[in-house]
């Protein structure tokens, strides 16, 4: 038997206040998009910005149905958008915020498994990373180099 180890190393900030302007700005995009957001069921909004290389920015929020299961997450809101109108656009960095309509969230709430998978094929395709910014509502801010950091066994067409 062999032990595989993973390791992950994110940076964290502790404000917005210490974003690079650029990063700052993404964030208040996936903020103002998170206030957009259909969440009726979850009381859970999320919004996402995404920067394209061709420099245009991309937003996303959440978007809850009766039918629970076919609504659909903020990240991939904004990455199938974006790849649906800049095929060819690489995403660069990729700034999320999440908060619950019934509490303060205050810890960096990272993609969930869906998106991760989602984001995992839009970098495969680009071949390169992107950057993930996330927070809760206020608070820190993760930043991730790389999708991989967050899921390091990416399933891809390789396997298939």
């Amino acid at each position: 038997m062999k032990e595989i180890k993973i390791e992950t190393t994110l940076k964290l900030f502790e404000s917005v206040d210490e974003l690079p302007t650029e990063v700052y700005n993404l964030m208040q995009s996936a903020v103002e998009a998170r206030k957009r957001a259909y969440a009726p069921y979850s009381n859970f909004n999320v919004g996402a910005a995404i920067l394209l290389d061709n420099g245009e920015v991309i937003t996303g929020n959440n978007q809850e149905n009766a039918s629970y299961p076919s609504g659909l997450c903020a990240e991939r809101t904004a990455v199938y958008y974006a790849g649906a109108q800049f095929p060819d656009a690489k995403i660069l960095k990729m700034a999320i915020c999440a908060g619950s309509k019934t509490h303060i969230t205050q810890t960096p709430i990272p993609p969930c498994g869906a998106c991760r998978q989602a984001i995992s094929e839009y970098e495969i395709k680009q071949n390169t990373p992107i950057e993930i910014y996330f927070m809760g509502e206020t608070g820190q801010i993760a930043q991730s180099h790389s999708l991989k950091n967050l899921l390091p066994f990416m399933f891809d067409k390789s396997v298939l």
